[in-house]
């Protein structure tokens, strides 16, 4: 019989349990803390734990072999690893720019805003390393139940608690979608770990040809709700302008990202090549089911952009047309002549990670100085702090996918990728609508060189804002010039038949 963790297991789960260590420790001392002192100790203490989580994940990229934990339902491969990176380097930023800029006027428990980052995130990494629906769903409800919270913790502020009950009351009920997509799928296989499911779903795929599509969908629309993927995104905006800004940043890039890995991971795990006859070709259907969300998310996402007024706004929906890029690489079918899928997935979400925490860092700067998170509080902001605007050019370039950045090249990737599995139209209109963004996002760029702006006086900033500002504009030049760094270290790294197939 086998048994349960081992204490040996332990090591390999070094990443989890030091942030469950560290999430426990920074309450203890933010507790013991007199109640005037600053928290800013807090954050670097959090993004200390971040740092050392992501230095263990870092030590076990040598692994030969996945190591597989609980009767397979927790896997340690590179896939996830590679994810988790990404995951907790961009929720090390995300605290990072907060130092120094969160108020306890507007957040009463500031200690608490910090250290919730660390619980969140895990629910991330465990999401991306599950092999079991019923793991899957404990990291994801870990996530979702602890952003939640963090979108309300602006009390005072009635657009902030509006957001967090529009995102509780939807989140509720795409989890709702997602068990009753899950139950399907065990009652059809009688297993909830995702390797037996897809074994189970082929031999009986005749028999179960309708349930699976009815299993596939209710997934499809509860994993869309979650990456905020239209027509699934109406709660994003609203939660965004309502949230405070960093927390907006950890929802557009940690959550959406883990998201969408999860999605990869399952729809292939479970999905692939599962066919009931010609009649039924329920493989083919998945992928297209992905394309055509993929579409929409990028065509509402970039239309419903162009009459933004308020940055945060704008963000959101450019989120929902970036979740669209993100998901062709998944609808793009692993097959022969096309196998490069997870290593452009992971070049553009570190690309859309770096542009989009650097905006929001400078949103934050920016509503500090005018009190709004209108896009003309970015007016005249070249003649205020010229470094800073040229920084948020680089950033805004890279959005727009302009040569040459890591967006420009995350977007060409995934263009030839969709090309080389003759995804034609989808190619296009990730074309189209990439040339569409130009005019908002450009608009911004108007605003700070070309309109005067009402506030007189200097930028109020942090170091700790400039620095993320900085890191995000430099990395997403460098990984511009030099693609290859990312690119191919990902391809040496990852394994397909070993790190997604593991049947």
């Amino acid at each position: 019989m086998e048994q349960g963790i081992q204490l040996s297991d332990l090591a390999h789960l070094a990443p989890e349990l030091t942030l469950v260590i560290s999430a426990v420790i920074i309450s203890l001392i933010d507790l013991l803390m007199p109640r005037h002192r600053s928290r800013t100790v807090i954050g670097w203490l959090t993004i200390a734990g971040l740092l050392a989580a992501a230095a263990f994940i870092g030590m076990r990229l040598n692994l030969e072999e996945p190591i597989e934990l609980l009767h397979h339902s927790y896997r340690v491969d590179h896939f996830g690893d590679l994810v988790k990176l990404v995951l907790l380097g961009s929720t090390a930023l995300i605290v990072l720019m907060s130092i120094g800029g969160i108020k306890q006027k507007e957040i009463p428990h500031v200690g608490e805003y910090y250290y919730f980052y660390l619980p969140a995130v895990l629910g991330g990494m465990i999401m991306v390393s599950s092999g079991d629906l019923i793991t899957l769903f404990v990291g994801l409800e870990l996530l979702s139940i602890t952003s939640y919270i963090m979108v309300a913790m602006k009390k005072k502020d009635s657009r902030s608690n509006e957001g967090a009950f529009k995102y509780v009351v939807l989140g509720g009920v795409s989890s709702a979608m997602i068990l009753y997509g899950m139950s399907f799928l065990y009652g059809m296989s009688g297993s909830t770990n995702l390797a037996e499911i897809n074994a189970q779903l082929s031999l009986y795929s005749g028999s179960f040809g309708a349930l699976i599509y009815v299993a596939f969908f209710l997934l499809l629309a509860g994993f869309g709700f979650k990456i905020a993927a239209a027509p699934f995104h109406t709660w994003a905006p609203d939660v965004y302008q309502g949230a405070p800004t960093p927390v907006t940043a950890f929802l557009a890039v940690v959550s959406k990202a883990a998201g969408l890995a999860l999605m990869f991971r399952v729809f292939y795990m479970v999905f692939f090549q599962v066919n009931a006859g010609p009649n039924l070709p329920i493989d083919a259907d998945v992928y297209m089911s992905l394309s055509v969300l993929a579409a929409i998310s990028m065509i509402a996402g970039h239309f419903m952009a162009l009459k933004q007024k308020n940055m945060k706004r704008l963000l959101a929906y450019s989120g929902i047309a970036n979740a669209g890029y993100l998901l062709v690489p998944i609808a793009a079918k692993i097959s022969l002549i096309h196998t490069s899928n997870f290593s452009e997935f992971i070049y553009y979400m570190v690309a859309y990670a770096l542009m989009n925490i650097g905006a929001f860092a400078l949103l934050f700067t920016i509503e500090a100085t005018s009190g709004s998170s209108e896009i003309k509080g970015f007016a005249g902001l070249y003649y205020r702090a010229p470094w800073t605007a040229v920084a948020m050019v680089l950033i805004i370039l890279s959005l727009a996918g302009i040569p040459v950045t890591a967006g420009f090249f995350g977007k060409l990737f995934i263009l030839l990728g969709a090309l080389e599995m003759k995804l034609y139209w989808l190619a296009i209109i990730m074309i189209l609508t990439s040339v569409v963004s130009y005019y908002y996002y450009f608009g911004v760029i108007r605003q700070m060189f070309m309109r005067s702006g009402e506030e007189p006086e200097k930028l109020k900033t942090t170091i700790p804002q400039q620095i993320t500002l900085w890191v995000c504009a430099g990395l997403g030049i460098v990984l511009g010039f030099f693609p290859g760094l990312l690119l191919n270290y990902v391809e040496s790294v990852f394994r397909l038949g070993k790190d997604l197939f593991i049947y």
